[in-house]
């Protein structure tokens, strides 16, 4: 679903970790785009093709509502390479998931 998402976005996605409670996306996307924007793009669409191919999902939901309201963003620069955010996506998998689904998004 994300990759189909990004696909018709022009978004790259370098990495992505799908856990059963939370995404990360390593990604790169056009100036034109805001974080915000994608990050937008994503959680939106996904909730909407979740709750259209399983409807009893969203009444499973308090309030309704696939994903939570925030995400953590991180641009690569200087300090944080695109090799340090790459382990890092591999490395979650050992990671303790949480209860509540979230979006993690890395933009290079």
């Amino acid at each position: 679903m994300f990759k189909e998402i990004a696909e018709v976005y022009d978004i790259t996605i370098d990495e992505m970790e799908v856990s059963p409670d939370h995404v990360h996306l390593f990604c790169s996307f056009p100036p034109r785009y805001s974080i915000a924007q994608v990050v937008t793009r994503f959680k939106s669409l996904s909730a909407r093709a979740v709750f259209r191919e399983f409807p009893q999902v969203k009444r499973q939901l308090r309030g309704g509502e696939f994903w939570e309201d925030g995400y953590f963003a991180r641009t690569v620069g200087d300090k944080v390479t695109a090799e340090v955010i790459r382990k890092y996506t591999v490395s979650l998998l050992k990671i303790t998931r949480s209860a509540v689904p979230y979006l993690v998004m890395t933009h290079f």
